[in-house]
């Protein structure tokens, strides 16, 4: 897979799990949020993934694509993975219901859409 084709691929999985995020979060309040473990083990999951995707992400890719906080999304995908303590479930709420809505249309932007790829 060529290095374009696998960072659109890696795109379309960030897409996805931002989309799940929204998706998981709508309508969501914060008492619900924090009382509800399966809504933020699901929150935290995608996360993950969404860190993980733009962890392979091609460094010039990134580096044409400043708009996106590439860094901190591995970053934040980190502090999930491995620092089970650190948790603090007020950040959680803070990027799935400030941050994702936001990069939702940033991931959008950069993939192409359908006709665009077949010429």
């Amino acid at each position: 897979m060529q290095s374009n084709e696998r960072d659109l691929a890696l795109l379309w999985d960030m897409r996805e799990a931002v989309r799940e995020i929204v998706e998981f979060m709508q309508g969501a309040e914060f008492v619900h949020f924090s009382s509800n473990k399966m809504l933020r083990y699901a929150v935290e999951r995608q996360l993950i993934v969404l860190g993980e995707a733009a962890k392979k992400i091609s460094e010039e890719f990134r580096q044409d694509h400043p708009e996106v906080s590439w860094r901190g999304l591995v970053g934040q995908r980190n502090v999930l993975a491995h620092e089970y303590g650190e948790i603090l479930i007020e950040r959680i709420w803070l990027v799935a219901t400030e941050k994702i809505p936001v990069l939702l249309p940033l991931l959008e932007n950069l993939i192409p859409l359908p006709s665009e790829t077949t010429t």
